[in-house]
């Protein structure tokens, strides 16, 4: 008989169903940038270097949100902290929705990155409140929704800007998440703390990890502008040793650590984040460079493509992605992890030199794409599953965190790399870099892949089915 005490009956299908729109809502939100990149650059006179730093800034935000959320998730409830989180992305997409310049979008993006912090903590409320096979059809359904939610951001930004305007493209996924948020506000039961202690903060330690995250996306994305300031520039990166000094000092010091580098001495795991971070900058940078290569006019060497066109032609890698998650955890399981990663450094090797020698048609730009998607997607599944059985239960979550980070700072600096790229390869009073840019980049993002075949060689084969 169920009380009503029962966590199982605590909450229905117009709960989840809430949850579910919300990422929905989330998703496109989270991927309107992308697509309308090349026009956003144009319409607030950004360099390709502005414009890798706005592609990124929400990645790095969320990086720095996850593990705050989950701490302040088990101490005042998970559903409460994700409720004032999406109030924080909301008022992001408010804020990038009316922005006039490229800063205060910049800060719009930084509040959206709330987002990623607050997605977990929805997979934790629904598991609170629903029995183990009841959660993970939930979870599947949330998960789902959220990369259908980045197909249809991937699909309507570019309509919706040109049809409307840029401001539109974000107001509009806004006003659904801030409904969204209302509805799971009011349908989903709260949930109680994880325990009375309270949980312990390593605010020094995300202070200046943010500090040196923030300090090194700058000190790429103006180094092509500052090479006639080398003092300035410098003084950047000593800010940036400074920064990234003083947190290694902190982490290692402080009690709970909100990374803990001492796991970095584990073959396993530093293996596993060179990997990532290699993976993960060869994958930004085709990220980054391919809508950039479909806006350039056709009088170029381009196909002058629309923002809308950009979506359609980017669609294809969304996909892949989507499914690359359980096929890397279906070729885990039967070949070992060590087994495809390999295999997707070596597609996404082979897609990236293609890409340079041969990008004159757009067929050649989405397939290539599409093999980059895919085989990211393998490989970072794979690593995961990988780390996630090579060290003790209770060590899971460190361990993911590392690779998690490690994953922000690939992302980020090859981005941050192809947009100096372009923009010194851009003349002056001209918006077209010179397509030796674009080979440029895609053949350092494949050999860089490429070398680390060296890394994955020396893998543990990982478990088999």
């Amino acid at each position: 008989m169920t009380t009503a005490l029962d966590p199982t009956a605590r909450i229905g299908r117009a709960a989840v169903g809430a949850v579910g729109a919300l990422a929905l809502a989330t998703g496109a939100l989270e991927s309107v940038v992308t697509p309308t990149l090349p026009l956003l650059q144009l319409e607030l006179d950004m360099t390709p270097a502005e414009g890798a730093l706005l592609s990124i800034v929400l990645l790095i935000t969320g990086a720095l949100v996850t593990p705050v959320a989950g701490k302040l998730g088990d101490q005042y409830g998970g559903k409460r902290v994700m409720i004032l989180l999406m109030a924080v992305v909301s008022a992001g997409g408010l804020v990038s929705a009316v922005a006039p310049n490229l800063p205060v979008l910049l800060v719009g993006q930084v509040l959206q990155g709330a987002m990623v912090g607050a997605l977990p903590l929805s997979f934790i409320v629904v598991r609170k409140n629903l029995s183990e096979g009841d959660a993970k059809v939930a979870i599947g359904v949330v998960s789902g929704l959220f990369v259908g939610g980045t197909m249809a951001g991937t699909l309507s930004a570019g309509p919706v800007a040109e049809t409307l305007s840029r401001h539109w493209m974000f107001a509009l996924p806004t006003f659904a998440v801030i409904a969204c948020t209302i509805a799971v506000s009011r349908l989903l039961p709260n949930d109680p703390p994880a325990g009375s202690a309270r949980a312990r903060m390593d605010w020094p330690g995300l202070g200046l990890m943010s500090g040196t995250l923030i300090t090194l996306m700058l000190v790429l994305a103006l180094a092509p502008e500052m090479t006639a300031q080398p003092m300035a520039l410098a003084a950047l990166v000593v800010v940036l040793v400074a920064f990234a000094t003083g947190w290694v000092a902190v982490e290692r010091r402080v009690p709970a650590p909100m990374i803990d580098l001492s796991m970095l001495a584990r073959p396993a795991i530093w293996k596993a984040c060179v990997l990532t971070f290699v993976i993960c900058l060869g994958t930004s940078v085709a990220v980054y460079l391919v809508p950039q290569l479909f806006a350039v006019p056709t009088e170029a060497y381009g196909f002058g493509a629309s923002a809308t066109q950009i979506g359609f032609f980017l669609l294809p890698g969304a996909v892949a992605a989507s499914l690359a998650g359980p096929l890397g955890g279906l070729g885990s399981r039967r070949y070992g992890s060590r087994a495809v990663v390999t295999a997707g450094i070596v597609m996404m090797t082979a897609s990236l030199i293609a890409v340079a020698v041969v990008h004159t048609e757009v067929w050649h730009l989405i397939i290539g794409k599409m093999l980059i998607a895919l085989a990211n997607g393998l490989c970072v599944t794979a690593m995961m599953t990988g780390t996630a059985t090579a060290v003790d239960q209770g060590d899971t979550g460190i361990a993911t965190s590392l690779v998690l980070v490690t994953r922000v700072v690939g992302f980020a600096v090859g981005a941050q790399m192809a947009g100096a790229l372009l923009t010194a390869a851009t003349p002056a009073g001209s918006d077209v870099p010179a397509e030796s840019a674009f080979v440029n980049g895609f053949v350092i993002a494949g050999v860089v892949t490429a070398l680390a075949l060296l890394v994955a060689r020396t893998m543990n084969r990982g478990i088999k089915a």
